[in-house]
């Protein structure tokens, strides 16, 4: 039993909750980050929606709908003003300046937990419960596209593009023109499941690979299939799961990542590797944000940071497993590997890379240097305006590159 000092009923509240979906209990365990707190972010309650349904011979866990945001004209306060100055990081959390008239602050993220889950669903991988966005038919007879993220952000990023990537290019088509769009949110980032290091999960490079493997199979898709990455990490190990995996891709599309052994490591990562002072930055509630904006030439705007940062503010879990995958990976190594299997002679698929040239973290050249070493397979888009997350930044101009190259 546990009591919360910020809820208006004092009566001490049960620290396992059943979950009539999976019926499993949600208690503490030492299985599951997820039921860490957050250092910095105050978590009060937590709550399983029912909706499970079976769609394609999959299981779907629940599904995510958007809820309605309330307060909208009552005064703000914030309470992690400190954490930043930021201009779109000023209101982690909106309350009204009497927290205690709308309950306690569990209450106020419960209302805000489905927010930014476009077109996506809980599905049961394995050991795992994956998040997974889907768009369009998987009978759409373009294909099916499967966009992985970085770290440490989510498949949010692709929300906008996967929208308007399964609209239909022929007008006169009677049949579905456009492609079938899958994004998931890698195991220990956004809205999928943190397991505890060491119980099934070690978020190494193999375990990822070996999770994705799994839910590909879950997902029923069809290879060969396109395949587009960006980011740092767990967007590294998406390429490296192509050059494993060469005959399951017709065509690769690459946003900004890390491509060759001079890509520079953000400092970000480098921090996390600190002992204990990693453990204080993996904390930051709104470290993703700001991981974004230092990338790009814009701000976020309040409604797309409150999606970013919601995950950090729910649990410590998101932090923890960024903190483990970042300490259990060779950048300079992965980026030697990817530099290497993408050269000529050893890949002979097609490749885009639409850069952002805006892009803080990664140069230019990076983009430049990899084409050089197989110009016959890699076809360079500079997407002009757009930072690191191109899909983010400029994502119209993502469309039209894709749909050209795909």
């Amino acid at each position: 039993m546990w009591w919360c000092p910020f809820s208006s009923n004092s009566q001490p509240m049960a620290s396992s909750l059943s979950s009539p979906l999976l019926n499993l209990p949600l208690s503490s365990s030492s299985s599951s980050l997820s039921n860490y707190s957050a250092v910095g972010a105050i978590t009060a309650g937590a709550c399983w929606r029912s909706g499970g349904r079976r769609s394609r011979g999959r299981t779907v866990i629940a599904n995510a709908t958007e809820k309605e945001e309330q307060g909208k004209d009552s005064p703000a306060f914030n309470p992690f003003g400190f954490v930043t100055d930021n201009p779109s990081s000023r209101s982690a959390i909106q309350l009204p300046e009497s927290p205690a008239e709308d309950g306690n602050v569990g209450q106020v993220l419960y209302r805000t937990e489905d927010k930014g889950k476009d077109y996506g669903s809980y599905i049961r991988s394995g050991e795992f419960v994956w998040f997974v966005r889907e768009t369009g038919s998987p009978d759409s007879r373009r294909g099916t596209i499967v966009f992985l993220h970085g770290a440490p952000t989510q498949s949010y990023s692709y929300r906008v593009v996967m929208s308007q990537m399964i609209q239909e290019l022929d007008i006169e088509a009677m049949s579905d023109s456009g492609f079938h769009c899958l994004a998931p949110d890698w195991i220990g980032f956004g809205f999928s499941e943190k397991p505890y290091a060491g119980y099934g999960f070690d978020y190494t490079e193999k375990d990822f690979h070996d999770e994705f493997d799994k839910l590909l199979g879950v997902l029923k898709v069809k290879s060969p299939f396109l395949l587009v990455v960006q980011g740092f990490l767990v967007g590294s190990y998406g390429l490296t799961w192509a050059l494993k995996n060469p005959s399951r891709i017709s065509k690769l599309a690459i946003l900004n990542t890390p491509l060759t052994a001079s890509s520079p490591v953000p400092g970000l990562f480098q921090k996390l590797r600190i002992p204990l002072y990693g453990e204080f930055t993996c904390q930051n509630a709104v470290m993703a944000e700001r991981f974004i904006e230092a990338g790009s030439a814009y701000v976020l705007k309040l409604e797309k940071a409150d999606v970013y940062r919601l995950p950090y503010l729910s649990s410590g879990a998101p932090g923890f497993a960024l903190l483990e995958a970042a300490r259990k990976a060779n950048f300079k190594d992965i980026a030697s590997q990817i530099a290497a299997g993408f050269a000529s002679g050893r890949w002979d698929k097609p490749i885009l890379i639409a850069w952002g040239i805006s892009d803080k973290y990664l140069p230019q050249s990076v983009a430049e240097e990899f084409q050089k070493e197989n110009p016959d397979c890699v076809k360079l888009k500079l997407i002009e305006g757009a930072g690191h997350m191109p899909q983010e930044d400029w994502p119209e101009k993502v469309v039209d590159a894709l749909r050209v190259f795909f």
